[in-house]
């Protein structure tokens, strides 16, 4: 036998030329290069899946949920989201994955963007445009990551949807896509509140809004009233031609509160700035930014980081509440004025 190492390219060996035992051993060889490659293959997939789902659970999201400091959280979810969709791009069928990157983009674009532009002054109003449209983007970019992972159930969910056959379209989706649906929907209805003028995104509006029904269907008390949340802003910001309805509003505030009064005041801001604000009711506007901001962070300590911008721009609203509201002379024949009629 030689003495030299002999290097073999499985693209170039001739197995006709070697003898029987040196043919045994050399298929011998190859077929255990192949599994190692496979075995490396295979761990590394497998340890992206560990690390995927261990990234995902419910208890990993409870780390930016439960953080009492904004900035923290504003420094750190740009990398988290950016990590989250690396791995997302190894494990693209990870509907975990999917998920967390999704609605993590839908997360930061209105705690960060969209919440600190809405506080920007005037006086600087490119930037606060700026802002805006970045918001816009990134709600679409969310959107469009969970509806690839609802398109996975159907494929022709947005052809569907599109068409107005809402009820094919989304009778595949059970209690197991609630999550999916309701991102999805609150990311595409974000977009359009931040450019109403956007048509291109006003006439599907009710493509979202069968998505958050399907959720409202499936399980009415969905996250502790967050859907009834979504309902106060979408009837009470649209207008009445585009399906704003006061008092749908009102009657889904009325449920958020019977479910969420004790965990989360987002629903008190939706009303106050939804509909008291277009009622010119300031009488409920102040009181309802009182109650936020009188919330005892320490009663829900798992929804912490929200009840915290909530009062921050609860305290915002207050401090500027002129700007919203028509002087007393000149508000009252106002006709939407309505004192008492949304009082809490």
């Amino acid at each position: 036998m030689r003495k030299n190492l002999l290097i073999i390219r499985l693209s170039q060996l001739r197995l006709c030329n070697l003898k029987p035992l040196r043919l045994r051993s050399a298929l011998v060889i190859s077929g255990l290069l192949l599994l190692w490659l496979a075995a490396g293959c295979s761990l590394e997939k497998m340890a992206l899946k560990k690390a995927a789902g261990m990234l995902t659970s419910s208890s990993s999201g409870n780390v930016f949920t439960s953080d009492d400091d904004p900035e923290l959280i504003a420094g750190a979810l740009p990398f988290a989201i950016k990590f989250y969709e690396s791995l997302l791009a190894s494990l693209p069928e990870h509907q975990g994955l999917r998920l967390r990157t999704g609605s993590l983009y839908i997360m930061y674009a209105n705690a960060f963007i969209q919440t600190p532009a809405d506080m920007t002054p005037l006086s600087e109003i490119e930037s606060r445009q700026a802002m805006l449209a970045r918001a816009k983007k990134l709600y679409l970019r969310g959107r469009d990551i969970l509806l690839a992972g609802l398109e996975k159930k159907n494929p022709r969910l947005r052809e569907e949807l599109k068409a107005r056959q809402f009820q094919k379209a989304l009778a595949p989706f059970g209690r197991q896509d609630i999550d999916f649906l309701y991102w999805a929907a609150a990311g595409w209805v974000a977009a359009y509140s931040i450019d109403p003028f956007d048509m291109s995104i006003g006439l599907t509006l009710p493509e979202a809004a069968a998505l958050m029904n399907r959720v409202l269907e499936l399980e009415p008390n969905y996250s502790q009233g967050a859907v009834h949340n979504f309902y106060i802003l979408y009837y009470g910001s649209l207008p009445e031609s585009m399906g704003g309805d006061d008092n749908k509003a009102l009657e889904h505030f009325k449920k958020a509160e019977a479910l969420c009064a004790r965990t989360d005041t987002s629903y008190l801001l939706s009303l106050a700035t939804a509909v008291s604000v277009k009622h010119q009711n300031r009488e409920e506007f102040i009181n309802l930014l009182k109650k936020v901001l009188a919330f005892d962070l320490n009663q829900a300590p798992d929804n912490r980081l929200v009840n915290v911008l909530n009062k921050r721009k609860a305290a915002w609203l207050l401090e500027h509440v002129d700007d919203f509201f028509l002087p007393p002379e000149d508000n009252k024949d106002h006709p939407g004025n309505d004192e008492g009629k949304y009082e809490r």
